[in-house]
């Protein structure tokens, strides 16, 4: 038999982003969140009220969606401080990983009941920013890799520049011929 949607699920969108905000406010307290909640609902003419109650199992679930999301957080800080931004991927490998893990961890709770109408809206928007974040994180790992790489190739071709020049010189100075001065600078460019 399907679950009646929760109080906060029938909440209009508007109302329910309020609420998340009331929520995330450290200085706003349970009581005072349900209050302005019900002034929102009757100036708008809604005939739904806030219990404090549904309020209340409401936060438990979501900080404790918002605990596990932290524990994540900082096993991948803690990976990232031994990894650092490593041009084999490996940051990024164990990023997606984590970021698998977690979907799959989310569909076990959703399947066990442990998720419902009220927690998996902001579990699902907590994964899609980890998901993004990754993304990112791996974008700006892949560029800085080929910033470094790139950079590494101009200090070569400055530095086989500087070395055919001094060669090119030092032959002119020991008396070789232009042809085997070209050939020596040539030479030298050609081995980057």
């Amino acid at each position: 038999m399907a679950r009646r949607p929760s109080t906060i699920d029938r909440l209009p969108d508007d109302v329910r982003e309020k609420l998340h905000e009331l929520l995330r406010d450290p200085r706003v307290t349970q009581l005072e969140a349900t209050r302005q909640i019900n002034e929102i609902l009757e100036r708008e003419g809604h005939e739904e009220r806030l219990s404090k109650s549904s309020l209340n199992r409401y936060a438990v679930r979501m900080e404790a969606v918002g605990q596990k999301m932290r524990e994540a957080r900082e096993v991948a800080d803690m990976w990232i401080g031994k990894l650092g931004a490593r041009p084999e991927g490996e940051m990024g490998n164990l990023i997606n990983q984590l970021v698998r893990s977690l979907t799959f961890d989310v569909s076990l709770k959703l399947q066990e009941g442990e998720l419902d109408a009220e927690t998996l809206p902001g579990t699902i928007d907590m994964l899609k920013d980890l998901a993004l974040t990754a993304a990112r994180l791996e974008k700006a790992s892949s560029e800085n890799v080929k910033r470094e790489a790139e950079i590494r190739r101009q200090a070569r071709e400055e530095a086989a520049e500087q070395a055919a020049e001094a060669a090119e010189q030092a032959g002119r100075r020991a008396g070789l011929s232009d042809e085997g001065v070209a050939a020596m600078r040539d030479a030298i460019l050609k081995g980057l």
